[in-house]
């Protein structure tokens, strides 16, 4: 009874004291994106300015640091993570903030939402591709023998990267922190001796230099630069995707005292290793080493490229289990790895799926050079979805002052357009691939929201409402009623469930005691016990019972009812339960076209079975299925 207890509401990590534990695994899951971005980003920047002269070199990095404090520390440390939905972070938890308070807007900022989480799953795929390709090319400056099977290595790390994501991130993560913390210490100190022989490196932290920079190129040289600029920045959506995980203090305290020092001092080692040796811009990263440390920081340098994968990868999963909470896409195996933080989850039709397009990015384009050129676009418009979002949860949820709000929105808003336009020219040479999957995403969603919303009034079109049903068992030639008790899932509280309906149709039979089920979604991550049940009694034996659990929730309704016997008024074990199963079919008025059927019919067929989404055990699950002309 307690572990079922347990199962049904885990409560937010967010509620755990920060420990050292806690540090460590934020270290090892939440920072590994954008810990590894200084192994490409300085690298690409350089090319995009076209050469290493200091002016270049100091324009870069002035660029970088002012980028990675206006977005990183002060947009999403700072201020995006304040908008926590009770622990939870990411698109889809924005999103179920700023609903509420849209109005008028309700309908656009959706599609404006569902958008931004489809593009984090462009970032989703890029990350692991870039970041382990950048790492075992590595290899290759170590021992050129190596580098015809750059490819093949990197694709055996993925495998391996995906095959353990089963276990859970909150164990991956407590696994990887300690090899995270020896990247960024390493960062650090290899960065810090390249600047104690260069300190005048230390004045690019100065913005004067990003703007003379600027004004000294070209307006093409200068998005070109920015571009590429921006791969320092990617990981920082994942920072507040993954808020769940490890909760906002555990993230703020890891940036602030550990991650950020370090990364400035790598980017700025980097500086000083090519004002040094200008020959060394082709792979400043690497070169930081000396020959004989080489091998082991590759070594390193490709531990912490997997870690990094493991930031979007658990971000993605939180995401899609919020997704399915709300209803934007169909139901899907979702496994709960941790009885401590409800936001600890794995998907695997959604990892595999990941995992063979990330494949098709190593096998395609076979370089974190070329993949560089399609990294970016897809974070940045998704950080701009989040600006978006975040604004209208400040101003209609936080009633803040519109002189406070727009001000710092219509700054951050500017950030966001200047990345985004800095990264259009990369589409045809690559960018143009996340694009396509997240349209690909946010059709799926937008299609799968429709199909339910007609097949929900298709089916309701000819119901018998439930108050002339409950009626009519007392007139003659009223359905017999049989002992036990019957529970009805339902949508709508107050028309016959279909279920209801068919086995009047076929069996002519009405149970003696009947419960209709609503199982609701809140827009918020978890419910508390007390208002996890509501109950309205009914005349004839029937009650309503409404069963409510939070977004980031597993919807285990038999241990729900277990916890609350009050509910069903007998042990719900013994309880059979009642399911409609809808079959899409062809319409002669359809109010979906043809290609739009055809995709709400595949993602109906493949969706997890509502008795094993809701845990009925399938002994006490009787399917009843109807017909629905879409």
């Amino acid at each position: 009874m307690t572990s079922s207890t347990e199962a049904v509401s885990t409560p937010a990590i967010a509620d755990h004291p920060v420990r050292a534990a806690l540090l460590l695994g934020a270290l090892g899951v939440v920072f590994g994106d954008i810990g590894t971005s200084p192994i490409y980003a300085f690298r690409e920047s350089l090319k995009a300015a076209g050469g290493a002269s200091e002016a270049a070199v100091f324009g870069v990095l002035s660029l970088v640091f002012w980028a990675i404090v206006l977005v990183v520390a002060i947009k999403y440390v700072v201020f995006v993570m304040r908008a926590d939905n009770e622990g939870e972070g990411g698109t889809m938890a924005l999103l179920s903030l700023a609903l509420p308070v849209a109005g008028a807007l309700r309908t656009g900022l959706l599609i404006v939402g569902l958008a931004g989480a489809s593009l984090f799953f462009g970032d989703a795929m890029i990350t692991p591709a870039i970041s382990v390709l950048s790492a075992v090319e590595g290899l290759g400056i170590a021992s050129p023998t190596v580098t015809p099977y750059v490819v093949p290595i990197a694709a055996f790390v993925l495998v391996c990267l995906f095959s353990i994501q089963s276990r859970g991130s909150g164990a991956v993560g407590f696994l990887f922190g300690p090899v995270m913390a020896l990247w960024f210490t390493t960062l650090a100190v290899a960065g810090l001796v390249h600047l104690v022989h260069y300190p005048r490196v230390l004045l690019a932290l100065s913005p004067n230099y990003a703007l003379a920079y600027a004004g000294h190129v070209s307006a093409g040289t200068t998005f070109a630069v920015l571009g590429s600029v921006f791969l320092a920045l990617t990981g920082g959506e994942a920072l507040y995707a993954d808020m769940g995980h490890f909760g906002r203090s555990a993230i703020r305290i890891s940036w602030f005292a550990f991650v950020l020092p370090a990364l400035v001092l790598v980017y700025l080692g980097q500086g000083a290793l090519v004002l040094a040796d200008p020959a060394s811009a082709d792979n400043p990263f690497f070169l930081l080493f000396p020959n004989w440390l080489l091998v082991p920081a590759v070594l390193l340098t490709t531990a912490a490229t997997v870690i990094a994968s493991q930031a979007v990868l658990s971000g993605a999963f939180a995401l899609v289990q919020q997704a399915i909470q709300l209803g934007a896409i169909p139901r899907l195996d979702v496994r709960h790895t941790s009885e401590e933080s409800a936001g600890q989850v794995y998907v695997p039709q959604v990892n595999w799926l990941l995992a063979a397009l990330v494949l098709a990015l190593v096998f395609g384009f076979r370089s974190s050079d070329a993949l560089a050129n399609a990294y970016g676009i897809a974070v940045a418009g998704d950080m701009m979805v989040t600006t978006l979002l975040v604004t209208m949860v400040a101003y209609g949820l936080w009633r803040w002052p519109a002189v406070l709000v727009f001000p710092v929105a219509g700054l951050f808003f500017l950030l966001d357009l200047t990345f985004v336009s800095a990264n259009v020219h990369k589409i045809p040479a690559g960018g143009w691939f996340p694009l396509l999957v997240g349209l690909v995403a946010l059709t799926l969603m937008l299609v799968w929201r429709k199909g339910r919303r007609v097949a929900f009034e298709r089916r309701d079109e000819n119901a018998i409402g439930l108050a002339t049903f409950i009626a009519r068992l007392d007139q003659p030639g009223a359905p017999e009623r049989m002992k036990g008790t019957a529970v009805y899932l339902t949508k709508e509280t107050d028309i016959v469930p279909a279920a209801l309906a068919l086995n009047v149709k076929h069996n002519g039979i009405v149970h003696e005691h009947v419960v209709l089920l609503k199982v609701t979604t809140e827009h918020t991550p978890r419910v508390d016990e007390r208002n996890r049940v509501k109950v309205t009694p009914l005349a004839s034996g029937f009650r309503l019972v409404w069963l409510v659990f939070g977004f980031a929730e597993k919807p285990d309704v038999p241990a729900a009812l277990r916890l609350h016997p009050e509910a069903l008024e007998c042990n719900p074990d013994e309880a059979s339960f009642f399911l409609g199963r809808e079959t899409p079919v062809p319409s002669l008025r359809p109010h979906l076209s043809a290609w739009q059927q055809w995709l709400y019919a595949f993602m109906t067929r493949n969706a997890v079975a509502a008795p094993d989404y809701f845990l009925i055990p399938s002994a006490r699950v009787v399917e009843l299925g109807t017909r629905v002309e879409m």
